[in-house]
């Protein structure tokens, strides 16, 4: 395992307890309509996200399921549920690997002890998204979300989705991005490219793209129907809600007993809710699909 991913794993390893705890199953952010107006709840907010995302990818019934990057399996357990679909989750952290597992038994959607209660099942493992166990063509549908900030090597995960899909199969994703620099604004400045860097200093990030970058290497894969969109102003609303949590006495008390890493990530807090309020800080969606005939 490299550096970077045993900081990621540490980093998850302490901080998901506390999550789940404070904000509750989906460690992602939360989509408050389309222009961010929707004054909502901020685990309704992560709710929805799910769905909406599904809605915007048209996300056609899928029978095997690959959620990249998984978290504690809130994802997983919606999209098996929704879909009746078989579900495999990948994360670094054996922490949530083994929480996941536990909410996917408790849920009925397991093949633990109890059995499977449904006739669907999600399982969960410890590995790296760039480079899985699994066989050519196996999957209908890999779901991404806001894990590629945490993926060294880009290139290969649309390299490793596509080898995975079956002919027709979906990518859908959704991930954080820095603004376009083919843009009038031009390529980052000197202040933009620090403040990106002390965000991935502080969230064991090693880089981020521009959403048509993401574009460019969907394409460059073979991937067809390539579509994206910019989410920012429905997302940004979310680091509002997550630093008024903070004043909680259970959110400071967590923070405190997970230690040193966790609380050196709090200061990201107030970096991405800058990030989104000048716009260096992009949330980018993009869906593509594996040509039915290889091209």
């Amino acid at each position: 395992m490299t550096e970077l991913y045993q900081r990621v794993q540490a980093f998850y390893d302490r901080s998901s307890a506390l999550w789940e705890q404070t904000w509750g199953e989906h460690m992602h952010h939360g989509y408050y309509g389309p222009q961010g107006t929707h004054r909502k709840q901020q685990q309704q907010a992560q709710g929805d996200l799910i769905e909406a995302l599904l809605a915007w990818g048209q996300v056609s019934p899928a029978q095997h399921i690959l959620d990249a990057g998984c978290g504690i399996g809130g994802s997983a357990l919606v999209l098996a549920q929704r879909y009746g679909a078989q579900v495999v989750g990948l994360t670094l952290s054996p922490v949530q690997a083994a929480r996941a597992a536990a909410r996917a038994e408790e849920a009925g959607l397991s093949d633990g002890p109890s059995g499977p209660v449904c006739n669907h099942r999600v399982t969960f493992q410890v590995a790296d998204v760039l480079h899985t166990p699994f066989e050519d063509q196996c999957f209908d549908l890999i779901w991404s979300l806001e894990s590629g900030e945490h993926y060294p090597d880009k290139a290969q995960f649309f390299h490793e989705s596509y080898r995975l899909l079956k002919p027709g199969g979906q990518l859908l994703m959704a991930t954080w991005c820095h603004r376009p620099t083919q843009s009038l604004a031009g390529p980052l400045t000197w202040g933009e490219t620090q403040q990106l860097e002390w965000l991935y200093r502080l969230y064991h990030l090693p880089y981020v793209l521009s959403l048509p970058d993401y574009r460019a290497l969907a394409q460059e894969q073979g991937f067809q129907h390539i579509q994206t969109a910019d989410w920012s102003d429905a997302v940004a609303p979310f680091w509002d809600a997550v630093i008024v949590s903070l004043g909680q006495w259970r959110a400071i008390s967590g923070v405190l007993t997970a230690g040193w890493p966790t609380l050196q990530g709090v200061p990201a807090l107030f970096l991405m809710q800058h990030g989104f309020a000048s716009g260096l800080i992009r949330y980018g969606l993009l869906s593509a699909r594996k040509p039915t005939v290889p091209s």
